[in-house]
């Protein structure tokens, strides 16, 4: 246990430290960004990504992977923060974490199996588009001085890495433009026109909302897809950060570790949050490797926040628009064009599907549920495929049959058969198939009945192992009909 703890701790700490500051430095645009797409005060994304930064760090499952304030959890609270206020999302964000901790305990980590490709792909873009969609407001119909912000800041962002990357490219266009912003008093909106920035740590308080049903009617539906969008996105960027360093992490305790985070988070007057896919991957690339350099970020962001609040105040609003839109272009894999031509048709539906779905409800778990399913039935559709052969040799009929055997392809063997024989000696040959469900032992129980009604006399030959157990087990077929 010392060992691990030293291990995950105490491995190169300068460099896990000036990782860590790197990335506090980073998250302040987008945790202001996100609390203003959710419509919330700015300091409840910058106390959510401090708190949840340090919680994490110590109960979470992966190292060196960064949590905070997301774009994918502040876009589903919008319309609860829109009709219900504040209190009612911090009590959601309570909820959420329950409900990670219990999914956790369920080890409900191990189902990111059951994510196909497909739909993390169109998690992904949906995530981008309705990230830049939301940035819309912010950039077009307000003045010339805006349009010229967002153009520099992009052109700052792109081409200033290519000479200089020591400094956050969106740190330094913060920096430059707001002093810009300072000296010519521009027509543009800052941060302060949305709401007060404090230069105070939070505190604890429970939210101010009823505790009756009704209420947990109006949040639960919110935690809910606030806990899946936040578990999936935060298990993918585990799942990148453990191919980026070739290590393994606990994706279950990476569950409760989030729901933890989330639970102390609400009651300290933040938005839920889980892991940035993009903050993550700056942290690994800078060097980092233990759990000091996700607590480093968070500490350096509240000490940010205390000793620079004022200055925050006066950030121009096109700044962090154009950081977003940085943000929705870098998130959306431009490989999907690729994939639409080049991957099964089955697979660029469901990676289209999630899309639509995400934008049409505004709801990111909703459509990757529903990409799940959708691509389950079209995995089940292709493996049903089977074929049946037939020879006939005297008074006997061999069928050959040929592929996987369940409930979805039960129809399809059928109508392969001859179901009016009478009088002859049938021979169903297993040799090439697999029996998997009740379903499949149950057609197979009836076809056998109608051949006996019309006196034929059946033999079942060449299960394998597992599809003879399921037979001996469900079926009402004589032994002796099984060679």
């Amino acid at each position: 246990m010392l060992n691990k703890l030293k291990k995950e701790w105490l491995t190169a700490p300068g460099t896990n430290i000036l990782a860590g500051i790197l990335v506090a430095l980073a998250l302040i645009p987008e945790a202001i960004s996100f609390s203003i797409i959710a419509g919330v005060d700015p300091m409840v994304g910058l106390y959510a990504s401090f708190i949840i930064a340090v919680v994490i760090s110590f109960v979470g499952g992966r190292p060196a992977m960064i949590s905070a304030a997301t774009g994918s959890v502040a876009l589903v609270i919008v319309p609860l923060v829109r009709d219900h206020g504040v209190q009612y999302l911090l009590a959601a964000t309570i909820l959420m974490g329950i409900i990670q901790i219990i999914f956790g305990i369920l080890k409900i980590g191990r189902l990111m199996k059951f994510i196909p490709n497909s739909v993390m792909i169109g998690f992904v873009n949906a995530l981008a588009i309705m990230i830049f969609m939301t940035q819309i407001k912010h950039i077009f119909g307000i003045s010339i001085p805006t349009y010229i912000f967002v153009i520099v800041t992009l052109l700052i962002i792109y081409l200033l890495p290519h000479v200089f990357n020591k400094i956050p490219a969106p740190l330094i266009a913060i920096v430059v433009l707001t002093s810009i912003y300072l000296a010519t008093g521009a027509n543009v909106k800052t941060v302060g026109d949305l709401g007060e920035i404090k230069r105070a740590l939070p505190h604890f308080f429970i939210p101010d909302v009823p505790f009756n049903l009704e209420t947990l009617q109006i949040i639960f539906p919110y935690a809910l897809s606030m806990a899946i969008v936040g578990l999936v996105e935060s298990l993918l960027t585990a799942r990148i950060v453990d191919q980026a360093t070739d290590t393994y992490s606990s994706k279950n305790q990476e569950s409760r570790g989030q729901g933890i985070a989330n639970v102390i988070t609400g009651f300290f007057g933040s938005m839920g949050g889980c892991a940035m896919i993009g903050q993550s991957v700056i942290n690994v690339r800078s060097g980092a490797t233990t759990r000091l350099s996700t607590f480093t970020a968070g500490v350096f962001l509240i000490i940010l926040i205390i000793v620079f609040g004022d200055w925050v105040v006066q950030i121009p609003m096109p700044i962090l628009a154009g950081i977003m839109v940085m943000v929705s272009v870098g998130t959306f894999d431009w490989r999907s064009f690729s994939f639409i031509k080049k991957a099964p048709r089955s697979d660029a539906f469901v990676m289209i599907l999630t899309v639509a779905v995400v934008l049409f409800t505004n709801n990111l778990a909703l459509g990757v549920i529903l990409g799940v399913i959708v691509s389950a039935l079209c995995f089940a559709t292709k493996i049903s495929n089977v074929t049946v052969e037939h020879e006939t040799c005297d008074n006997e009929i061999h069928y050959h049959i040929k592929g996987q055997i369940f409930f979805v392809s039960i129809d399809t063997l059928m109508n392969q058969l001859d179901l009016e024989l009478h009088n002859q000696m049938i021979y169903l040959n297993f040799k090439d198939a697999h029996v998997w469900d009740d379903s499949a032992v149950n057609a197979i129980d009836q076809l056998i009945e109608n051949y006996h009604k019309k006196e034929n006399t059946v033999y079942i030959q060449h299960l394998n192992k597992d599809s003879r157990k399921i037979v001996n087990e469900l079926s009402k077929v004589n032994q002796q009909h099984l060679l």
